[in-house]
């Protein structure tokens, strides 16, 4: 990993993409961008609306599009749980970074998430978080440089091992 090169944050919604991205910019003394308030900001509407008002398809291209119009370097990146539904979107995120995942057990998942609607998850009809979860684990480890198992764990135990395997992995 170069000194110019993106932190990218994957995983699963509730894993704690976006607090531990602001702990972990802080730490680096980088900028931070979640990307799901970017698509927010640029539309001007939440995610859930524009997933209820337009459907998941067209979500999931805004989603892509918003991606890989990014040009940014020293940044750490908090992404959608969706976007690794986007190969191209991937792609771009890592040409210009190392990709941590944040994973995190479904049972955990199922305490932090309440209220799934809210949050703007990319569901099928008639998935729920358990089927969301199988459908996107292999995709999460595809697409890893760094994983990072989460569970029992708190945000500042998060952030040291992220710190830790990143300087492992810029020995490399």
């Amino acid at each position: 990993m170069g000194p110019d090169a993106n932190i990218v944050l994957i995983g699963m919604p509730g894993a704690g993409k976006s607090t531990v991205g602001v702990l972990l910019a802080k730490a680096l003394s980088r900028s931070f961008l979640d990307t799901d308030i970017l698509l927010q900001t640029r539309q001007g509407r939440t995610l859930q609306s524009i997933i209820e008002e337009q459907g998941t398809e067209r979500f999931l291209e805004i989603e892509e599009a918003g991606i890989l119009s990014l040009r940014l370097e020293k940044y750490v990146i908090a992404t959608g749980g969706s976007v690794v539904y986007s190969p191209k979107a991937m792609a771009h995120l890592g040409k210009r970074g190392v990709i941590v995942l944040l994973d995190l057990s479904l049972p955990l998942l199922v305490e932090r998430i309440q209220d799934m609607k809210s949050r703007g998850i990319v569901l099928d009809p008639g998935q729920d978080l358990e089927d969301l979860y199988r459908r996107r684990k292999s995709l999460y480890d595809q697409y890893a440089d760094i994983r990072i198992a989460c569970d029992r764990l708190g945000h500042e135990a998060v952030l040291r091992k992220i710190l830790s395997r990143l300087s492992a992995w810029e020995a490399r």
